[in-house]
């Protein structure tokens, strides 16, 4: 699917769009914006949804903190601290587990679920866009429980194969930094801007104006922009427009999309759509 979905005329604009709405400032300002912005704290709250939703939908064990220490890629005392940060923003509630009130379970609240379900939404938004489903899916993750039941799907081929971030080493680069991933969708959606001529303005690059929107310092995103020119993968030039895309690192982020794309398709179940569900025929291999 992912080769098909990559050679649809289709396909760049909708990424294109993917890449603006990822690149928009967050709806949680700082500090709580923070906490899901590297790729290690995402990953806290990643598997947070995933155990609270594997054990509400799917018979799965509570979701304790002691059981997400298990499964969370961090350190035991980091994921404790970090749900603890969540916990003094009310973004994740502690209940007791009805079946055994000794044991404290902890709730993503739909804010979090949003947030850390931004990239899949836009994702299967961009799917429906090129595929033209009938009915769209991208609707049906509006609701924070269908999204968190994704999540926790998403979570459970995570922890069976590992992520598909590690097969991306450029992509994965900017994961691993503080606000890199937005950064980098925010200069892809100025390069489609340039390529594609009939996309939506793309919000400016200057450096002052993506510290501002993503609460990074100046040094920062300075930082981030000199390592990827210095790796030849791309750069900005004068006025914060993108003056170059190396080839290879394009058809990287586009592989990286599509295969994100088939993920989420993949995750469907029959029972959460209607049973009659019409596509356009695919087009032909590129």
């Amino acid at each position: 699917m992912a080769e098909r979905l990559l050679c649809h005329p289709r396909f760049r604009p909708a990424l294109a769009a993917y890449c603006r709405g990822m690149s928009r400032a967050a709806p949680i300002r700082w500090p709580y914006y923070k906490l899901f912005d590297q790729l290690g704290r995402y990953l806290v709250c990643f598997m947070m949804i995933h155990n609270y939703y594997v054990w509400r939908n799917r018979g799965g064990p509570p979701p304790t903190l002691s059981a997400l220490q298990g499964v969370a890629g961090v350190s035991a005392r980091q994921t404790a601290g970090f749900v603890a940060a969540l916990k003094a923003g009310h973004l994740v509630a502690v209940e007791r587990d009805p079946a055994d009130r000794r044991a404290t379970l902890l709730r993503p609240m739909p804010r979090v679920m949003f947030e850390i379900g931004r990239s899949m939404r836009l994702f299967v938004a961009a799917t429906d866009t090129i595929e033209e489903p009938r009915p769209g899916r991208a609707a049906l993750l509006e609701d924070p429980d269908m999204l968190g039941d994704m999540i926790a799907r998403s979570g459970a081929y995570v922890l069976a194969n590992g992520t598909l971030l590690h097969a991306f080493p450029g992509v994965l680069h900017f994961t691993l930094r503080d606000s890199g991933y937005p950064l980098l969708t925010a200069v892809m959606a100025s390069h489609y801007d340039d390529r594609l001529g009939d996309t939506p303005s793309a919000e400016p690059l200057g450096r002052r104006a993506l510290a501002e929107r993503f609460q990074v310092s100046l040094a920062h995103v300075a930082s981030l922009l000199t390592e990827a020119e210095a790796r030849g993968w791309f750069a900005l030039g004068p006025g914060g427009r993108v003056a170059w895309v190396a080839d290879a690192f394009l058809a990287e982020f586009e592989q990286w999309a599509a295969w994100q794309m088939a993920h989420f398709e993949g995750l469907w179940e029959p029972g959460d759509v209607a049973a009659s569900v019409t596509r356009e025929a695919p087009v032909a291999a590129c």
